[in-house]
């Protein structure tokens, strides 16, 4: 039961994030604002693609924080806007907003099923997902759990709509690759094809693909993925901190360093307690390289606290 809630944890965080995943950048005239679709596009909305676009492709997390306050008043029903501020909440440690937004994901997500059955669907999981976090965190594993099998049911509804769909295999895609990574005799080879074949663009599945290789430490395979990932979206700082990862992973912590600077130099764009757990990878690194320990929790600690 212990691995069962460990992967519960870890997939709240990982749908967290994934929940407000984009994004193909070339819109369908028809509707401005969809960001996954070059046919039968959606009319998701034009601040919620901003955001997408600040976030993924730039690592501008600020800048998408004004996107999505536009957001709220001019796409209010738009579950995909809701969800990214869940997300937001949730790597910001910020609970009361987690819960809102996951609540106002989920009640706008029901009532699109009804014009949209396969993002009504595909929201009301992540949704339910949203929730499920907050459960965990504020009550522990239990109902989050049961969340869980809400989840599972409303995504099986809407892969039967439309299963080669791109925003339903983007966020599938990662789910199924963090259950893979964290369950034991399960394959991650099918979420990979998932996230190779189906899902858009190819810098997100690219860098989903990455982090899978990454946590089952087939470290080749994770920095070749991650590097085609950089190569579409140079400027995004998260890139170059997961490449930063990978390396320190390789003990190549010299040239690891380097991708930890090239993160935090836009650390102004970034969320606080990214910056911080960036820094104190950085200074793990740095510690192993030189052979001498560090407090680097004290400097996790400082920037957590308002420090550089």
């Amino acid at each position: 039961m212990t691995n069962q809630f460990s992967v519960t944890k870890r997939l709240s965080a990982a749908l967290a994030s994934a929940a407000a995943i984009a994004l193909s950048f070339s819109v369908s005239p028809a509707f401005a604002g969809d960001p996954f679709r070059t046919s039968d596009a959606r009319d998701i909305g034009d601040n919620t693609e901003a955001a997408f676009e600040a976030i993924f492709k730039e690592g501008n997390y600020q800048e998408a924080k004004r996107y999505l306050s536009q957001a709220e008043a001019s796409e209010p029903n738009e579950p995909l806007a809701h969800a990214m501020r869940a997300s937001l909440a949730y790597t910001e440690e910020d609970w009361n907003g987690l819960k809102t937004y996951a609540t106002k994901t989920l009640e706008s997500a029901e009532k699109l099923q009804r014009t949209d059955p396969l993002r009504g669907n595909l929201y009301t999981a992540v949704g339910n997902f949203l929730e499920g976090a907050y459960n965990f965190k504020e009550e522990g594993p239990i109902r989050s759990l049961a969340k869980l099998q809400q989840v599972f049911k409303s995504l099986d509804q809407a892969k039967a709509i439309a299963p080669n769909d791109p925003e339903l295999n983007l966020l599938t895609g990662f789910m199924d690759l963090m259950l893979a990574v964290n369950l034991p005799f399960s394959d991650a080879s099918q979420a990979i094809e998932r996230l190779e074949s189906n899902a858009a663009p190819n810098y997100v599945s690219y860098r989903g693909i990455a982090v899978g290789y990454r946590d089952l430490d087939q470290l080749p395979k994770a920095l070749d993925y991650v590097d085609r990932a950089i190569a579409s979206a140079p400027s995004n700082p998260d890139l170059m901190y997961l490449k930063a990862q990978i390396l320190a992973k390789q003990k190549q912590y010299s040239e690891s360093l380097k991708f930890f600077d090239r993160a935090l130099a836009k650390r102004d764009q970034l969320l606080r307690n990214d910056v911080a757990q960036i820094v104190f990878e950085q200074c793990r690194a740095q510690s192993n390289m030189d052979s001498i320990n560090r407090d680097c929790y004290a400097e996790l600690v400082k920037v957590k606290e308002g420090g550089n």
